[in-house]
């Protein structure tokens, strides 16, 4: 499989998962939670591993630190709960759903890098200059959807 073929099935998985988990469960809230915790945890993992990432995390991510990573998913934990604190109500679902779209997002993050490396490209497209490309801001959803329709599947079936 090349890579232009592993992006077509990543992003056939990510929609095929986000509308399971859509006609499934009556998952509208689940879709947006997925979508804001993975962008959540993105900015704060890059905002965490600035200002005190030592560790480096893998060796093809070289800026991404065990730092950084912990700290993206503490902190995307902590903005859920507070907004769900004042908004609606803190469940032991909403936490578990949260953890694993943070860790399950990481992991799609870190897996699209290891595909830039091998095919030897610093990003994924021009479409979004500075922002790595198209698919830099969409590859932690790849992974994190399935990952929570499996949750979903698990938490409310």
């Amino acid at each position: 499989m090349n890579l232009r073929s592993g992006w077509i099935w990543g992003f056939a998985n990510e929609g095929s998962s986000l509308h399971e988990i859509l006609a499934l469960f009556s998952g509208q809230i689940i879709v947006i939670l997925l979508i804001v915790t993975i962008w959540i945890n993105d900015t704060m993992a890059y905002i965490v591993g600035s200002l005190i990432g030592k560790t480096p995390l893998t060796d093809w991510s070289p800026k991404k630190t065990w730092e950084g990573t912990i700290g993206g998913i503490l902190l995307s934990l902590i903005v859920i709960v507070v907004f769900f604190y004042f908004m609606a109500s803190i469940t032991i679902d909403l936490i578990i759903l949260v953890l694993f779209a943070a860790v399950s997002g990481t992991i799609g993050d870190l897996i699209e890098s290891k595909f830039k490396r091998v095919a030897g490209v610093k990003d994924s497209g021009s479409f979004m200059p500075g922002h790595g490309g198209f698919l830099d801001r969409f590859d932690s959803i790849i992974i994190a959807a399935p990952c929570i329709w499996i949750v979903c599947y698990i938490l409310y079936r």
